[in-house]
């Protein structure tokens, strides 16, 4: 394509790689833990935290970023249980999202400023934008590398890693700021109403694949990568449609199809390694401290 020789197009391609790298990394996680909601949560209240920093500043990245720290911070406070977390999040979901639309009511700038907020503008992400990209990856792949393994064992059997000396909760909170940067970073492809289709649909995809932690982590960030960046290259041909409808289009068809094929492959895989010990070994014994 002529425009992948413009700096617009060879930025979207890279802060679409590294928005598809944290998403992969933490999509794993957000499913095991059950926190479909939490991602949802996080994402919508950025909008209310975006608004502010347009209203403000001009700045909707900076005040989406505040805004999803702010609600991980609450959810992390008010959800300590698993069982109160859906209802905490859904209280602070529904003032949230009328504060949003109040601050957005008040700012009379153009329109499309704020519908980027919801929908994305991902061939709009100049250099400055691109360096907060760089870092919040940065952060979230070293917090994940040394946060894995007792996070997928907290994740997996929360009363046996808790007996086991984890830190569950502290890792909790952890999560939740992770998800929070990812959530913020993510934005910038899809808009806060579709992070779903990047935080989640890829890791849902990759486990149909295998029950192996590192396996699943792997496809989950190719799954991400794929849906990404070959949406930004379909937007990049096409001048009425959004770059984030090929991206959520392209991420539901590799769920659709990891779920037709990927049991079958699973299938044959263990017919085909019938010794492999993995195979029937529980999850927390693989993830365990020694």
């Amino acid at each position: 394509m002529l425009y992948l020789n413009q700096p617009f197009a060879q930025h979207a391609l890279i802060a679409g790689a590294l928005v598809a790298i944290s998403c992969g990394l933490i999509g794993p996680f957000v499913v095991t833990r059950g926190m479909a909601f939490a991602v949802h949560g996080t994402s919508e209240l950025a909008f209310t935290g975006a608004a502010a920093g347009l209203l403000i500043d001009g700045n909707p990245i900076g005040g989406a970023l505040v805004g999803s720290l702010i609600v991980a911070i609450a959810i992390g406070v008010l959800g300590t249980r698993e069982r109160e977390r859906d209802s905490a999040i859904g209280v602070i979901l529904a003032f949230g999202l009328g504060v949003g639309v109040l601050l957005l009511g008040y700012y009379h700038g153009f329109s499309t400023a704020a519908t980027n907020i919801l929908f994305g503008n991902i061939f709009g992400v100049s250099y400055n934008q691109l360096g907060a990209l760089v870092a919040i990856g940065v952060v979230v792949m070293i917090v994940m590398a040394f946060a894995f393994r007792p996070l997928l064992f907290a994740s997996v059997d929360a009363d046996v890693a808790t007996a086991r000396g984890v830190p569950v909760r502290r890792l909790g909170f952890v999560f939740l700021i992770v998800l929070a940067l990812t959530v913020t970073a993510a934005a910038q492809v899809v808009g806060t109403l579709l992070v779903l289709s990047l935080a989640i649909t890829p890791a849902a995809a990759a486990q149909r694949w295998s029950p192996n932690p590192i396996t699943v982590t792997v496809l989950s960030i190719a799954f991400a990568l794929v849906a990404a960046d070959g949406g930004i290259l379909a937007g990049l041909g096409s001048t009425t449609i959004k770059p984030s409808v090929f991206v959520t289009s392209i991420s539901f068809a590799l769920y659709v199809g990891s779920r037709i094929v990927g049991p079958r492959f699973a299938r044959r895989r263990r017919r085909a390694v019938p010794d492999m010990r993995t195979a029937d070994m529980p999850i927390t014994d693989m993830v365990a401290p020694a």
